[in-house]
C-alpha cells in the first residue's frame, strides 16, 4: 500500500503513547539525535525540556526483562521463552538500579523474570517506560542523584517498581561529523566529541509492587486509555510539571538558572513548530549518509504547510475585519444616489470574495483531513505488519531455541547411553574375570588333593 502525503504536523499520537518534546538551540541536554539550529528567532537559548512515556508490551513483540537488560546494560534470562538478554558489553550506562516502593530494591532479573510470569495475555503491557532529559549543566553526580530522585518519588506515588538507567550520549566520530557537518556537536575530556544527549530511561512495571517486591493488580492511573475514558490527565501530562521542577530546582542549586519550561510551543505562543524526535532507524540514516532522512522531510513539509493555512488563516481574517470596517461606515455614513450604490457594491464584492475563499479554505480542510484519515490508515497496516513480523521472529527464535534444547536432550541422552554400555561392559569383564579366578583357584584345589 502506497503511503500518502502528509499534510500537516500533527500527527496523532494515538491513546497508547503520549510524548511531549520541546527543543531548543542551545544544544543542552537534547532528545535522542536530535539536531539544533544556531538561533530561533524570540527564544532565548535554554536548557532543554524532555519527557516521554510509551509502552513495553508483549503484543509488539517486546519484553520486560529484554527491555530491562538493554536499558542498565545488564544480562537476564527470560525463563518464560528461555531468551539470554546479554547487554553486559554495551557501553554508555552510567548507572542503573531497580526501586521498589518505600525504598526497598530487588534483584533485577529475578523481578522482571516474576513480572512476565504474572502477566499472563499475549498482548499484555508489561512496563511503561518515561525517558527524560537531564540538564548538562549538572555534575555526573547531580544528574545521577536527580534522576534517581524522579524514579524514587514515580515508585512511591504509583505503588509501583522502577528501573532507573542513565546513559552517556552517543559519541559522534570524525568520519560521521565530516558527512553531516550541520549537527550538534560537544565536547568534554572524558567522552569526547557527543552529540549532547545526557538522559535516562525508567522502567515502570505495569502493576502495583510492595515495599518487598510481591506483584498485585494493574496501576490503571498509568493506562492512558483509563485516564481518556475518564477524562483524567495522563502519566505524561501529570509529570511534565513535576519533572520540570525537580530538574530547575537542581540547576538552581548548583548556580544555574532555571530554565526548563514543561509548555508547548503553542501553549507559549511559538508559531514554529517543535522539533520532532527523528527515532534509531531515521538518525542512523542521517549519520550513515550524511542526508536528510525521509521522516525529517516529512516533517519538514507538514511544518511548512501548518505555516501556509495559519497565514492563509490570517489573510483571510483581514480582509473580514475590512469588510466589516467598510460596513460598518457605511452604516454610519448613509449617502444618497450613485455613491451609495458603489458602496454598496464594492461591500457585496469583498463579502462574496471573502466568502468564497472561506469556502475554498474548508475544502482544503477537507481534503487533509481525508489525506490524514488514509495517512493513519496505512501507518495502522504498517504497524501491525510491524507487529506481525516481530511475531514470527519471536516464535522463530523459540522455535530454534527449542530445537536446540531438544538436540541437547538428546546428546545428553546418547553420551549417558554410551556410559551406560561402557559401565555395564566394565562390570562384565569384572564378573568374568572373578570367575576365571574362582576357577583357577578351583584347580589349585584339585591338585592339592
Amino acid at each position: 500500500m502506497t503511503p500518502p502525503r502528509r499534510l500537516n504536523g500533527s500527527e496523532s499520537k494515538g491513546a497508547l503513547r503520549v510524548d511531549f518534546c520541546e527543543v531548543y538551540p542551545c544544544g543542552r541536554g537534547l532528545a535522542p539525535d536530535t539536531p539544533t539550529q544556531p538561533s530561533i528567532e524570540g527564544i532565548p537559548a535554554m536548557a532543554i525540556y524532555h519527557l516521554s512515556a510509551k509502552p513495553i508490551s508483549r503484543g509488539a513483540g517486546r519484553s520486560a526483562t529484554g527491555a530491562a537488560a538493554y536499558r542498565a546494560g545488564d544480562y537476564i534470562h527470560d525463563e518464560r521463552t528461555g531468551l539470554d538478554f546479554d547487554y553486559t558489553h554495551k557501553s554508555g550506562v552510567l548507572h542503573a538500579e531497580l526501586i521498589l516502593p518505600g525504598g526497598g530494591s530487588a534483584d533485577r532479573a529475578g523481578f522482571w523474570n516474576a513480572l512476565e510470569h504474572h502477566h499472563k495475555r499475549q498482548d499484555a503491557v508489561l512496563a511503561r517506560e518515561v525517558e527524560i532529559a537531564l540538564p548538562a549543566e549538572l555534575a555526573p553526580e547531580q544528574r545521577q542523584q536527580l534522576a534517581v530522585d524522579f524514579a524514587r518519588e514515580l515508585a512511591d506515588r504509583y505503588g509501583v517498581a522502577a528501573d532507573v538507567a542513565l546513559h552517556a550520549p552517543r559519541l559522534i566520530s570524525d568520519a560521521e561529523l565530516e558527512r553531516n557537518p550541520g549537527q550538534h556537536h560537544e565536547t568534554d575530556r572524558e567522552l569526547g566529541r557527543h552529540n549532547g544527549n545526557w538522559h535516562a530511561h525508567i522502567l515502570l512495571s505495569a502493576c502495583h509492587v510492595t515495599h518487598q517486591g510481591e506483584l498485585g493488580r494493574k496501576a490503571v492511573e498509568l493506562d492512558p486509555i483509563h485516564c481518556q475514558r475518564h477524562r483524567i490527565a495522563n502519566l505524561a501530562e501529570r509529570e511534565r510539571t513535576r519533572w520540570a521542577d525537580l530538574a530547575n530546582r537542581a540547576l538552581e542549586q548548583s548556580g544555574h538558572a532555571p530554565q526548563l519550561d514543561p509548555r508547548s510551543h503553542a501553549e507559549r505562543g511559538f508559531a514554529h513548530e517543535p522539533t520532532q524526535h527523528l527515532g534509531p532507524a531515521a538518525a542512523g540514516y542521517e549519520r550513515r549518509t550524511g542526508q536528510p532522512s525521509r521522516k525529517r522531510l516529512d516533517h519538514d513539509q507538514n511544518a511548512e504547510e501548518t505555516r501556509q493555512i495559519a497565514e492563509e488563516l490570517s489573510h483571510l481574517d483581514d480582509e473580514w475585519q475590512q469588510v466589516n470596517r467598510a460596513l460598518r461606515y457605511a452604516q454610519g455614513h448613509a449617502v444618497e444616489g450613485p455613491m451609495a450604490e458603489i458602496d454598496r457594491a464594492e461591500i457585496e464584492r469583498g463579502l462574496t470574495a471573502a466568502a468564497a475563499q472561506y469556502h475554498d479554505w474548508q475544502q482544503q480542510q477537507a481534503l487533509k483531513e481525508q489525506v490524514e484519515a488514509q495517512y493513519r490508515q496505512w501507518r495502522a497496516e504498517q504497524d501491525r505488519l510491524q507487529r506481525q513480523e516481530q511475531e514470527r521472529q519471536r516464535l522463530e527464535q523459540q522455535s530454534q531455541h527449542e530445537a536446540d534444547r531438544q538436540r541437547q536432550q538428546a546428546e545428553q541422552e546418547r553420551l549417558q547411553a554410551l556410559q551406560d554400555a561402557l559401565e555395564r561392559q566394565r562390570q562384565a569383564e569384572q564378573r568374568q574375570q572373578a570367575q576365571e579366578q574362582r576357577q583357577e583357584r578351583q584347580r589349585g584345589y584339585d591338585l592339592e588333593m
